[in-house]
């Protein structure tokens, strides 16, 4: 610990692993400048890993090289925006690191989501190039007219496979569900067409660390879906930072690339900091238990970031006991909070360690995170701020006033890896970022030690009988019962009460439970104020492609039924 440089005002500083500098000596370098870096000392090193198919860096920047002279062609320039709406197949990265070669802004977005949603982002951005799947391609030519999307690009799961799979997907693609034929358009190219047809131009742009990189959109869980202008210096300082977090050296490790790399976690933590330090990323595009754990067992990750559900999904796998995980050294946790008997279990069951972080689209994402090392990890926090990185606990009234430590209020952030603003939205950008702080709008504390606890999302919190109630708090104490799987609580109107505690509940394979069992095992364990009145079991629960559990859409759901 440097106890030598903990202060009041950082009391965390005397928490950090020996090897983690208070500030870091940033190399003032793009995003585009990994991949250089990288291929210049690693140039035979694997870079991606797709069902066993492999490209090594060298191969990775060629195919840069040839996309970004298919968008040069096509009069991108820099500042155009060019649309990826790809899920973790090889061309994802590609696209991404082409558009920013040429000094252009990607734009990543989510393949689940609706056309309604898909047309605010692209025409948001003003795109007008988009690199997507032939399984939403024909979706994309019929929205383009709504949109100012003039060429798409569409790749297919089957173009980069290893033999015999390579062979056999022309005959089963289809029949499974994994490919469509794509009609005939005007400006719409097959991308082994272009990765053939047009010649690599290995010229970079003339960038600058303050150029936009990308427009990130959040998730839309407050109304319309915001991009926040995250630039090369915010991604790249992140990067950093968390290279400075890790002990892990250039070239030796393999990353699980099941984060969608169009979420901002996924793209930094799991993509970018992979191509920085020169490791192998094991590419899962649909992370869910059965592809989690073939893809652990059979390609050897040593670094995985995961989301609570991805960690809930392994633990009930029937073949978790006969599944061999020890490949894995690290595991980072973040998008949502992960309970703690989740944490207890995976790593009884798996002897790897979860080091718990957190961040936001507006961050880069990464704001806290656990030691990695010999430093102290608290089970439940979110760890302590990365190098270079202000947190602190502001009155909810006025969200100014500092809070003492083991005080509840709204965290806020300050740091190189928070966004310029958002796109075309400065009064919300005035609303986010005040005198330089970056509000969360989520409840926080932070301990004397300097370690932070997030309790809530500020828009989450039920307001039952005058009390504040965190959802929580109630998901904690209902994971802790051996027959639940997953839970999700929320509030719903009540005539006397203002809000009553309702828990959405699914339960283990096999278990059985009723409402008045579950409510019961609460009454034993919070305080009557906390109960929830109402428990409705389901099969499952709705969640976003990253993993995190919808609670908004719960509610939704819930107010339309008592209407």
């Amino acid at each position: 610990m440097k106890d030598d440089q903990a202060n009041q005002a950082k009391p965390w500083l005397a928490y950090y692993d020996d090897y983690v500098p208070e500030s870091v000596d940033y190399e003032d370098i793009t995003i585009p400048d990994f991949l250089k870096h990288t291929v210049e000392r690693f140039p035979d090193k694997t870079a991606f890993i797709f069902q066993g198919y492999k490209v090594t860096y060298a191969r990775f920047d060629d195919m840069v090289s040839r996309l970004a002279g298919c968008l040069t062609s096509f009069g991108v320039k820099k500042g155009h925006a060019v649309a990826i709406l790809l899920p973790n197949i090889i061309p994802c990265p590609v696209s991404f690191y082409a558009a920013l070669k040429i000094g252009a802004v990607a734009v990543m977005n989510n393949p689940l989501y609706t056309d309604r949603e898909l047309a605010h982002q692209f025409n948001d951005s003003g795109a007008e190039i988009l690199i997507t799947l032939d399984l939403l391609a024909n979706r994309m030519i019929d929205l383009r007219d709504t949109t100012g999307i003039k060429k798409i690009i569409y790749t297919s799961i089957g173009d980069y496979l290893p033999f015999p799979k390579s062979v056999l997907f022309p005959f089963v693609g289809k029949k499974k569900g994994l490919a469509a034929d794509v009609k005939p358009a005007d400006g719409v190219l097959k991308w082994k067409d272009v990765m053939a047809r047009y010649p690599a131009n290995d010229q970079q742009a003339d960038l600058s660390v303050n150029d936009v990189a990308i427009y990130q959109y959040t998730g839309g869980t407050t109304g319309v879906s915001k991009g926040a202008i995250l630039t090369h210096r915010n991604l790249s300082s992140n990067v950093q930072q968390a290279d400075a977090w890790t002990k892990y050296k250039s070239g030796e490790e393999a990353m699980l690339g099941a984060l969608p790399f169009f979420h901002v976690m996924g793209l930094t933590i799991s993509m970018n900091l992979s191509i920085y330090k020169g490791w192998a990323n094991i590419l899962v595009p649909k992370p869910q238990p059965d592809q989690l754990l073939e893809a652990i067992t059979k390609f050897r990750p040593t670094l995985a970031p995961l989301v609570p559900t991805m960690f809930i999904g392994l633990l009930n796998h029937p073949e978790i006991e006969n599944s061999d995980l020890s490949s894995i050294k690290m595991c980072f946790s973040g998008s949502a909070p992960l309970p703690v008997e989740v944490i207890r279990d995976f790593e009884r069951k798996t002897k790897s360690v979860i080091i718990e972080a957190f961040g936001m689209t507006e961050s880069s994402p990464a704001v806290l995170a656990n030691p990695m090392g010999e430093g102290r990890r608290k089970t439940g926090s979110v760890g302590v701020p990365f190098p270079d990185t202000i947190c602190r606990i502001v009155d909810l009234g006025d969200g100014k006033t500092e809070l003492p430590p083991e005080t509840e209020g709204e965290l806020v952030v300050r740091g190189p890896q928070v966004m310029a603003g958002y796109l075309n939205m400065p009064e919300e950008t005035a609303k986010t970022i005040v005198d330089g702080w970056l509000h969360s709008g989520d409840i926080a504390k932070m301990d004397h030690d300097g370690y932070f606890f997030i309790v809530d999302r500020v828009k989450d919190m039920i307001l039952s009988g005058g009390y504040n109630v965190y959802p929580r708090d109630i998901e904690e104490v209902l994971y802790e019962n051996p027959k639940i799987q997953e839970v999700c609580c929320i509030g719903v109107p009540h005539p006397s009460r203002g809000e009553q505690i309702k828990a959405f509940v699914v339960l283990k394979e096999n278990e059985t439970a009723d409402e008045k069992e579950m409510i019961a095992f609460c009454a034993e364990r919070l305080a009557r104020y906390k109960l929830p009145t109402m428990i409705e079991f389901r099969d499952e629960l709705p969640k976003s492609n990253v993993g995190k559990i919808l609670r908004k859409d719960l509610r939704l759901m819930e107010l339309k039924e008592m209407q």
